[in-house]
């Protein structure tokens, strides 16, 4: 017998069926990076790629889908264009990440812990770890108080500071 393990959902949320998720952050969050190229041009920016052609290169899209990409991006606030002139060439831009792109990175490195575990033949192609240290780095979900917390320990409630 399986366990069904979800998190708790509080007072008015309780009744699924009697409420809709229609102000979603996680689908407000998906309508922004939710494409397979939106996710793999922060990657590039986290790796420190910063030029159109390499996201285009190392991401494998055309030019005319990284433009579309980056112009996303860019007007979202994730990236931020800064212009940069190399010697006998016309001024370019660069993208570089903003405090909303920088906090996004949990997110992509939790897609590829959770990739490493379950889609990987053997052990996973790269390491993330402190680099100070040396020591392997883990996305985990916690409480403010340290603990770490499993689904079926979540609770999810109506915030009283959100207004509709």
């Amino acid at each position: 017998m399986m366990c069904v393990m979800a998190a708790v959902m509080e007072g008015p949320l309780a009744d699924l069926s009697s409420w809709k998720p229609t102000h979603c952050s996680i689908a407000k969050a998906l309508d922004l990076v939710g494409t397979r190229s939106a996710i793999l041009i922060l990657r590039e920016a986290y790796y420190g790629t910063r030029r159109f052609d390499g996201f285009a290169a190392r991401v494998g899209i055309t030019d005319a889908a990284a433009s579309a990409q980056l112009r996303k991006l860019t007007e979202a606030g994730l990236l931020t264009k800064q212009p940069y002139r190399e010697e006998g060439q016309r001024t370019r831009n660069e993208y570089v990440l903003t405090d909303m792109g920088r906090d996004l990175l949990p997110v992509v490195l939790a897609l590829m812990q959770w990739g490493d575990a379950y889609l990987q033949p053997g052990p996973a192609p790269l390491q993330v770890i402190e680099e100070a240290t040396g020591a392997p780095v883990r996305v985990e979900v916690r409480s403010a108080g340290g603990g770490e917390i499993g689904l079926d320990e979540l609770g999810i409630r109506l915030n009283p500071d959100w207004r509709r």
